[in-house]
C-alpha cells in the first residue's frame, strides 16, 4: 500500500478478527453511492470451529441509547445486510471488487478474505440532531455500521470475536447555481389604504458553514405605520416523516436593527 493511503483497522477483543476498511465516509452521488468494500483477517484456529459474518446495518435512533422503555428501545433498523466471508460462498477473486481490496489482500496474505456490499436505493444520508446545547448525546440520528462476527450461524454471535466500525453515507452540495433566492410579501393595514412591501434577497443559494450570509432588503412604505426596528434570521428547519411529519424550527443566527 502508498504510504500517503490511510488504512482503517479494528481489531475484536479476543484478537482473532481484524477489520481493514480504506474509507469510512461513502458519498451518495445522486445517480449511485460508493461502495462499501474491505478486507477481514480471520484467525486460523477461529475458522476451524466457527463460521464468520459481516453485516451492514443502517439504524433510525430516537433517544438515548441507554433509554429502554418496557424492553422496547428508541431505534429502527432501517437496513440489515449479512454476507457470510468465511467458509467462502465464492472465490476470492470474484469477491474482490475493488484494486485496493486487492493491495490489502496481497499484503495480508492467506488468511485475509474481502467483502463488499453496496447501498439500496433510498437510503438516507447519515445525520444527527441536536435539539439544544444543554442537550447529552444524540436525540435523533440516522446511523451506519459494519459489524463482523463469528458464530455457528447469522443468528449467534461471539462478543469476545467481533468488531464494530461506524461509517458515514455523505452527500455534498451541488455545485455553484445562478439562481439567486427572492422572496418577497406585502402587508396591509386596517387603517392605511396602502401597503407596506418588503423585498429580500441573497447572493446566492449555498452557504457553509463560518461562511457570512449577506442579505439585501428593500422596503417600500406606502402605509402610515412607521418602521421602528428589522429582525433577520437563520432558521433551521428540519423535517422527520418515519413515524410522524414532525417539523422542528431553530434559529442558527439572529440579527436586529433599531
Amino acid at each position: 500500500m502508498s504510504p500517503k493511503h490511510v488504512v482503517f483497522k479494528k481489531v475484536s477483543r479476543d484478537k482473532s478478527l481484524s477489520v481493514y476498511m480504506t474509507k469510512r465516509d461513502f458519498v451518495d452521488h445522486g445517480d449511485f453511492v460508493d461502495p462499501v468494500d474491505g478486507v477481514i483477517v480471520i484467525d486460523p484456529m477461529l475458522r476451524r470451529a466457527k463460521k464468520v459474518y459481516v453485516m451492514l446495518s443502517c439504524t433510525f435512533r430516537y433517544g438515548r441509547q441507554d433509554v429502554d422503555v418496557m424492553g422496547v428501545a428508541f431505534r429502527r433498523d432501517l437496513l440489515l445486510v449479512t454476507r457470510q466471508v468465511y467458509p467462502e460462498l465464492q472465490d476470492k477473486e470474484k469477491l474482490t471488487h475493488t484494486k485496493t481490496q486487492k493491495k490489502l489482500l496481497q499484503k495480508l496474505g492467506p488468511d485475509a478474505f474481502p467483502f463488499f456490499f453496496e447501498f439500496p436505493d433510498h437510503l438516507p444520508c447519515s445525520v444527527a440532531l441536536q435539539p439544544g446545547p444543554s442537550d447529552v448525546g444524540k436525540k435523533c440520528a440516522v446511523e451506519f455500521e459494519v459489524k463482523a462476527f463469528c458464530g455457528h450461524n447469522q443468528d449467534e454471535k461471539d462478543k469476545q470475536s467481533s468488531v464494530r466500525l461506524s461509517i458515514r453515507k455523505i452527500q455534498f452540495s451541488p455545485g455553484d447555481s445562478d439562481r439567486v433566492p427572492v422572496a418577497e410579501t406585502t402587508f396591509e393595514f386596517l387603517m392605511s389604504e396602502k401597503p407596506l412591501k418588503v423585498k429580500l434577497s441573497l447572493e446566492k443559494e449555498i452557504f457553509y458553514h463560518g461562511e457570512p450570509v449577506r442579505v439585501d432588503v428593500e422596503i417600500n412604505n406606502s402605509s402610515s405605520r412607521s418602521i421602528k426596528d428589522i429582525t433577520l434570521s437563520v432558521d433551521q428547519v428540519t423535517n422527520i416523516v418515519l413515524y410522524s411529519n414532525d417539523k422542528y424550527v431553530k434559529s442558527v443566527a439572529r440579527e436586529e436593527t433599531g
